[in-house]
């Protein structure tokens, strides 16, 4: 009788999945705080979502401001903050999205869907520093968690830049997931197993995140950069108003 293959080693944690990896059978964990808060907006969401794919992509006029102060203010930890795990990947030429994880292991938490070209996000990263503020209004009777809301109002740098849309991950989101399960932080392609696809190349980036909760209707996320390193900053808001 033949020995069992063995399976293929773990790849460091700044891994970069390349065009020869195989497909990962790796099995994403359940995030801790799991549980889904069934929302009233869910039907609303899954129309307003309909309707949005529909849309042309609009190009926002991103332009990158120069730091305030002169200096990293979220490269160390945050006191009060929470380390997670977020990646931004998309079809270069289709929308970007954004996915929350706990550890680049677990399912994620939040994945949306957001009005920006990937190919542009991740240009204008490439500049320096990008803020992203998502913004919905605050409903009294409704309490569900800020980040399970459905729909967004989205401003990149303080222009005003279409939505950001919540939605539940599909196959495609958790495979690049399962991808880049041994991934703690980087960028690049996602393997294509040689097929095209008309909006271009899967792109990623990967990092480690401060998760900051300034109070049940805010929520924001500093992109951090390991050992000070003079890499792109990424400040993400969430707020009801």
């Amino acid at each position: 009788m033949s020995a069992a293959p063995q399976p293929p080693p773990t790849p460091p944690s700044n891994a970069s999945p390349t065009s020869t990896d195989p497909l990962p059978t790796y099995a994403l964990q359940q995030p801790s705080n799991k549980g889904k808060n069934p929302s009233k907006s869910t039907k609303l969401f899954r129309r307003f979502r309909a309707v949005f794919r529909s849309f042309p992509i609009m190009t926002p006029a991103c332009k990158i401001p120069v730091s305030l102060n002169g200096s990293r203010l979220h490269d160390g930890h945050i006191h009060g903050g929470t380390r997670i795990t977020g990646t931004l990947f998309g079809h270069r030429k289709a929308r970007i999205n954004l996915a929350i994880q706990e550890t680049p292991r677990s399912l994620p938490i939040l994945v949306l869907e957001l009005a920006i070209p990937t190919g542009k996000l991740l240009q204008d990263m490439g500049m320096g520093l990008v803020r992203i503020a998502l913004e919905c209004e605050k409903k009294p009777a409704e309490k569900i968690k800020i980040i399970d809301e459905p729909i967004w109002t989205m401003y990149c740098n303080g222009r005003k830049s279409g939505y950001g849309v919540k939605r539940e991950p599909t196959d495609e989101d958790l495979m690049v997931m399962q991808l880049l399960h041994a991934v703690s932080m980087g960028a690049g392609v996602v393997p294509n197993n040689g097929e095209e696809h008309q909006d271009g190349e899967l792109a990623y980036m990967r990092a480690s995140f401060e998760r900051v909760t300034g109070s049940k209707d805010s929520e924001t996320y500093y992109m951090l950069n390991p050992d000070g390193n003079c890499g792109p900053e990424l400040s993400i808001f969430f707020v009801r108003i």
